[in-house]
């Protein structure tokens, strides 16, 4: 069964925000780290009690080391992507965790949705148009690359038949 609109009917437009996604919600880092803390410093004064006060020193720095890399972690999450679709144009607009933003236009008739798939099972999102190529969705896993390739690719679809392209 095919779908059908009457011609003077625009398409919906055609939205996604692309972000990563992290295991671990705020709430959970923050019993995380209290957990961390308390057995660095019970294994601490362990060993300070015994003598060996310089390894209460390496407790903390060990906690210290865990909390920064779950920072920076959740800093790269703060990257996302934004895809629109109109009958007129394109847009990807990837926004830095810094709050850059840069955004790439194509037309919506040119454009071509590429899922390059490696030999290893990953992939690689690709919009290609004429000369150009734009990688993005780098962030996500080969899954949800593959799922929004197809949703991508039908929203396409669908914008080309609504404008009789």
């Amino acid at each position: 069964m095919t779908e059908t609109q009457p011609a003077d009917q625009a398409p919906e437009p055609f939205r996604a925000v692309l972000t990563a996604h992290r295991s671990l919600p705020p709430t959970g880092f923050l019993v995380l780290m209290g957990i961390l803390c308390l057995i660095n410093f019970v294994v601490g004064v362990a060993f300070w009690i015994v003598g060996a006060w310089p390894v209460f020193i390496f407790c903390g720095l060990d906690v210290l080391i865990i909390y920064v890399a779950f920072k920076l972690n959740y800093r790269s999450g703060r990257r996302f992507e934004t895809v629109d679709l109109t009958p007129q144009q394109l847009t990807v607009t990837r926004v830095e965790p810094s709050g850059q933003r840069r955004t790439y236009e194509f037309n919506p008739y040119w454009v071509r949705v590429d899922l390059n798939e490696h030999h290893d099972g990953r992939t690689e999102l690709i919009l290609a148009h004429h000369n150009q190529r734009l990688i993005f969705g780098r962030f996500m896993n080969d899954d949800e690359r593959r799922a929004f390739a197809q949703a991508l690719r039908t929203a396409l679809v669908r914008t080309r038949r609504a404008t009789g392209f």
